[in-house]
C-alpha cells in the first residue's frame, strides 16, 4: 500500500514548520507509524522542532557525492544510494530526511534523478509521509518528493496572508495538483473571522503561548503540554488527515 503523503506549504513566518512538527507528533501518538518526515525547506529547521539532530542534508550529500572520488568498487549510483541511507535520521515513530540547500551551478539532472529514485524506494516503508515544503514548492515541481495526496497551505488570519495562500494554491494547481486535495489551515488564530474564499478550511489552530515559549527557549515544539490549545487543534487535524487518507 502506498503511504499517504501530506505536504505543508506557506510563506515564511506562518508557523508552517511548527504545524508540521505537531502534526507528525499527533500522527505518531495516534498509532500512524512509521512516519517519514521530509524537510524540503532550504532553511531547514524542522529537526529542531522535532527534537532530533541532523548532521547532513541531501543537498550537501549531493554536492559531495559528485565532487569527490568514490570508494573503489562502487559506481556513482551505488555510492549515492549508500550515502542516501546515511542521511536519514531515525527516531521514535518517525524518520527525518532533510533536503537542504538548493542546487548550485551546473547540471544536476542525473543527481536529482537518482535522489528521486531513492525517495520513491524509501517511502514504501512508511504509512505516512509529511513534507514541510517551501512556498515555491521546488521539490514538488521537480518531482523529487512526488505529488502529495493532500496539500495543506498554512496562513495567518490576515487578509494579506490569505491572499498569499491563494497564490500558493494557484501555483500548486499549475504544477498539476488536484484542486480538490488542497486545503487551508489558519494558524495563530485569536478568534478572528476567516474569509477563506475558494480554499476549503481544514483546521483553525489557535494562538498558543506554550508554543511561543518553547520557540523562545529553544525547546522542541513537540514538548508543549498535551492539552495546550495548539496541540489539541492539530490532534484534530491529524484525525481529519487520517479520515481523508482512509
Amino acid at each position: 500500500m502506498n503511504p499517504c503523503t501530506v505536504a505543508i506549504a506557506g510563506k515564511g513566518g506562518t508557523g508552517k514548520t511548527t504545524l508540521a512538527a505537531l502534526l507528525v507528533d499527533a500522527l505518531v501518538v495516534a498509532g500512524v507509524r512509521p512516519v517519514l518526515v521530509v524537510d524540503a525547506d532550504p532553511n531547514a529547521n524542522l529537526h529542531e522542532a522535532m527534537g532530533v539532530a541532523v548532521e547532513e542534508t541531501l543537498g550537501t550529500m549531493r554536492e559531495e557525492a559528485f565532487t569527490r572520488n568514490i570508494p573503489p568498487g562502487m559506481d556513482r549510483r551505488a555510492y549515492i544510494g549508500y550515502r542516501f541511507r546515511r542521511v536519514l535520521v531515525e527516531a521514535g515513530g518517525f524518520d527525518l530526511l532533510a533536503m537542504g540547500r538548493p542546487e548550485g551551478t551546473g547540471c544536476y539532472c542525473f543527481a536529482n534523478d537518482l535522489l528521486r529514485e531513492c525517495v520513491d524506494s524509501l517511502v514504501q516503508d512508511y504509512r505516512c509521509v509529511v513534507i514541510d515544503a517551501e512556498a515555491g514548492m521546488e521539490h514538488i515541481s521537480r518531482g523529487t518528493v512526488g505529488a502529495p495526496d493532500l496539500l495543506l497551505i498554512v496562513s495567518d488570519p490576515s487578509a494579506r496572508g490569505l491572499r498569499t495562500a491563494l497564490r500558493i494554491r494557484d501555483l500548486a494547481v499549475a504544477l498539476g495538483l488536484d484542486e480538490e486535495r488542497i486545503f487551508l489551515v489558519v494558524n495563530r488564530s485569536k478568534g478572528e473571522a476567516v474569509a477563506a474564499g475558494p480554499l476549503p478550511l481544514a483546521a483553525v489552530v489557535p494562538y498558543d503561548p506554550a508554543v511561543e515559549e518553547a520557540d523562545v527557549a529553544g525547546r522542541p515544539v513537540i514538548s508543549v503540554p498535551p492539552k495546550s490549545p495548539a496541540r489539541a487543534a492539530v490532534e484534530g487535524l491529524g484525525r481529519w488527515v487520517m479520515e481523508r487518507c482512509g
